[in-house]
């Protein structure tokens, strides 16, 4: 029937086809919002800004780009590693970890994972600016493990408005047009059924928030 929205085969929010094998409009925003959460998921994203903060810290010193490496190591790579193992062993369904009950334990790896690394940058004399970075996502993570207890929040949308903040301070004010790909996590996040809007906002909202920790350097 034209017009109409197929129904979902295969439980993935909006998937289907019409009776002629065309994807329907429903679908194909699906397909489009995957693509958008997948690529922009937290550890890629904190891959490239922790490199960027890491550089610019360091003053473009390539140098910088070793503690920036650390830096998305331990907040973003390890914890991703850390949930594809325990997807291995069936405990969650994907990375996504929709249900909120059982996220705890990455929020204990992500604060254990980031303070280790902040560890070895005091002890390694590494950048001011990618130091702090670290602690206000340990803070911010800190304020996800709390908010998670009784609401949903969006990790994604924390991360992607956190990395955006951090390199407007740490590098220029322009890197604040990156916001545009922080507000299509967020579309993304709602479109896939994973979060409300206000989950979403709320996510930015705290991720935008970790720019605070550059008052008190």
């Amino acid at each position: 029937m034209t017009g109409t929205t197929a129904p979902t085969t295969d439980g993935e929010p909006g998937r289907g086809t019409t009776g002629e094998g065309i994807p329907t409009t429903s679908a194909r925003t699906a397909s489009v919002a995957r693509t958008v959460t997948d690529v922009l998921q937290p550890r890629n994203v904190l891959l490239a800004g922790m490199l960027g903060i890491g550089l610019a810290a360091a003053g473009g010193d390539w140098t910088g780009l070793l503690w920036g490496f650390l830096g998305a190591l331990c907040a973003g790579l390890i914890p991703a590693g850390y949930i594809e193992w325990e997807r291995g062993r069936g405990t969650w369904g994907d990375r996504h970890v929709v249900d909120r009950t059982k996220r705890a334990p990455i929020f204990f790896v992500i604060l254990g994972s980031i303070g280790t690394g902040s560890v070895v940058m005091v002890l390694g004399n590494a950048p001011t600016g990618i130091l702090v970075a670290m602690l206000a996502l340990w803070v911010m993570t800190i304020g996800l493990l709390a908010v998670n207890t009784v609401w949903k929040i969006s990790v994604d949308s924390a991360v992607a408005s956190a990395a955006v903040s951090l390199l407007a301070v740490v590098h220029s004010p322009w890197w604040t047009a990156a916001y545009a790909l922080t507000a299509a996590v967020c579309w993304s996040r709602v479109a896939l059924g994973y979060h409300t809007v206000a989950q979403t906002l709320a996510g930015a909202g705290l991720g935008a928030a970790t720019t605070v920790a550059y008052v008190f350097v």
